[in-house]
């Protein structure tokens, strides 16, 4: 009996899904609603997701405006995106908020470069993680005589092989935000 992979895969496949989440949430220059998306807002003494509360609209290339649907939200959200990481000042006219999105510079792009590079890295120890544990999940199978040294190896052989597959889908979103990132 071989050591079922399909569980093992569902998790590397997730882990995937989380890096391409994390890579969109990193700005490139242009306008993205999707640098909002880890950003929350206390409303009504809940925090709610920025699209939870607000309009936002992206008006040309490098901006973003966010229109809240109260206007006494105006100024948590305001708040809540100069306490964020994306580096981003609103500006405030009153009635909604402005994102302009500064032209990245050359140190800037070698910064993100390297955070997209560790958010990769991050992911394959992840897939890494999920190898072993699909591997000591093999060894107890064999230790318990529910397969043979053979089922083992060749379980263990596969589940490599899967690792493998999801590492190189790893290099190639890092490889492909990279060259996002550098773009001019």
């Amino acid at each position: 009996m071989k050591l079922e992979t399909k569980a093992f895969e569902e998790k590397m496949k997730k882990t995937i899904a989380v890096l391409e989440e994390e890579f969109a949430c990193i700005r490139v220059g242009r306008a993205s609603a999707r640098v909002l998306d880890k950003i929350t807002v206390p409303y009504y003494g809940t925090p709610t997701a920025v699209d939870g509360v607000a309009t936002v609209k992206t008006v040309d290339a490098r901006t973003l405006v966010i229109t809240p649907w109260e206007t006494n939200v105006l100024k948590e959200l305001e708040k809540a995106i100069q306490a964020s990481d994306i580096g981003i000042t609103p500006q405030n006219d009153g009635k909604c908020l402005r994102l302009v999105f500064p032209a990245l510079t050359e140190e800037r792009r070698k910064e993100l470069t390297k955070q997209t590079a560790k958010m990769g890295e991050d992911a394959k120890v992840a897939l890494r993680n999920i190898r072993r544990e699909a591997n000591d999940k093999a060894k107890e199978m064999k230790k318990n005589s529910e397969m043979t040294e053979d089922e083992q190896k060749a379980s263990e052989k596969l589940v490599q092989d899967l690792v493998d597959r999801y590492i190189k889908e790893v290099d190639a979103a890092v490889e492909k935000k990279n060259k996002e990132i550098m773009e001019l």
